[in-house]
């Protein structure tokens, strides 16, 4: 019957666990603040994991394996960049291998591209988006493998080619189904007119690409019916049959490279790697707080661990002494246990509430999306089933003491 009495007690009664604690409270303060801090790390490194790998599966809604882009730039004033964008579309055009191409002062995939805000109402008024900027001819589309949902591409007779010194306002542009969304909630944003410097009508509407990133939303790409070349350059945009963009690529360079007296190929590069240098970043900080929080919430199990075994030896005389009066082995296991789940769940408490300011803190300086409850409840029930892991040895190994220890000196 005692021996009835004290597990029961032992199974129920958590106050012989906090008086234990109460009398060597400083392991037991560092170790909760360990939980605390390991938690609040955990949940938002695992929250920023999942939005660098969704950048990292979203599609890019362009022909990345077929295309290339070739920057060309002046080396003297004398260079004449309306011509010579001009020779290089006719000479891309016709050689064997070129689906389509097209000349652009935006590289898609990367930060080189200009952002601009289109607003739905004049005098930057009314719902308003933030969003990539494309100039393009009218085979920008083609070149790119984007196509209309609606509306219509540029006719040849839109496209203003470029003046040094001034350039026409643009009369009307193409944007993204995420763009059109987005400044028109309702629908129906084919034929409006939005606004930025100017009045742009939207004459069309394609399906979502990623252009020129740079701040604005992934989706949200502009394109414009103007040659670029205000800044003494501009892109040459090719996609090429399949499996033939490496030799049109070699070809394409060479020949384009001697054709201008005053102009120089700065680089090329293909779409694909473009694309792979975008995901490399988020990849690179993905596995990088994988690695932070792995070996945080390693050593806080090690911390665990060590307060539950500094605990064990302590109190291996108590342990004999429970034994003597009739507890189980088991009774030992869950009194450690439940003493190590104390020390969690206070340090869950804290940690769950230092999670959130570190979110509200990483949602107002960067942007990035509030955290998901949904994490925040998955990283206390991993830290708390780990961390009752840790301590489950140390705990064992106190049930191992026998009865006869009560009796010994130590």
């Amino acid at each position: 019957m005692r021996t009835l009495i004290f597990a029961n007690s032992m199974n129920i009664n958590i106050r012989p666990q906090i008086s234990a604690l109460r009398r060597s409270p400083t392991g037991a303060l560092l170790v909760t603040l360990q939980v605390s801090i390991t938690l609040a790390v955990l949940v938002n490194a695992a929250w920023i994991v999942h939005q660098r790998v969704a950048k990292i599966m979203q599609p890019t809604g362009i022909d990345t394996r077929d295309t290339f882009v070739m920057t060309v730039s002046g080396s003297s004033r004398k260079f004449n960049i309306a011509a010579a964008e001009s020779e290089d579309l006719a000479y891309l055009r016709r050689l064997p291998g070129v689906v389509a191409a097209t000349v652009s002062d935006g590289e898609p995939l990367t930060g080189n591209g200009g952002d601009t805000v289109l607003w739905r109402e004049p005098g930057q008024r009314g719902r308003f988006a933030g969003t990539a900027e494309i100039s393009t001819d009218s085979d920008g589309l083609r070149t790119l493998g984007v196509s209309l949902i609606a509306g219509r591409n540029f006719r040849p007779d839109e496209i203003q080619p470029f003046r040094p010194g001034s350039q026409t306002p643009v009369s009307e542009i193409i944007i993204t189904q995420a763009l059109a969304n987005a400044l028109f909630p309702s629908g129906h944003a084919l034929g409006k007119t939005v606004y930025g410097n100017t009045p742009k009508p939207i004459i069309g509407i394609t399906r979502n690409f990623m252009g020129p990133q740079l701040g604005a939303p992934v989706y949200n790409t502009v394109l414009y019916p103007t040659m670029p070349g205000q800044y003494g350059g501009y892109r040459l945009l090719v996609r090429t049959r399949r499996g033939e963009r490496e030799a049109v690529l070699h070809v394409a360079r060479r020949h384009i490279a001697a054709l201008h007296r005053y102009g120089v190929v700065q680089y090329t590069q293909t779409l694909s790697a473009a694309e792979r240098e975008r995901d490399a970043g988020n990849r690179n900080v993905a596995i990088l707080l994988a690695i932070v929080t792995t070996l945080m919430l390693t050593v806080c199990c090690l911390g665990i661990f060590g307060l539950t075994t500094f605990n064990v030896s302590s109190r291996t005389r108590q342990i004999g002494t429970y034994r003597a009066l009739g507890a189980r082995r088991r009774d030992i296991v869950t009194r450690f246990l439940v003493e190590n789940g104390l020390i969690l769940t206070v340090g869950a408490l804290l940690g769950s509430f230092l999670a959130l300011l570190i979110s509200d803190w990483l949602t107002a300086r960067y942007g990035l999306p509030r955290l998901d409850p949904a994490y925040l409840l998955g990283g206390v029930l991993v830290l708390w089933g780990t961390g009752e892991l840790a301590a489950w040895q140390p705990a064992r190994r106190a049930a191992g003491i026998p009865p006869s220890v009560a009796t010994r000196t130590i």
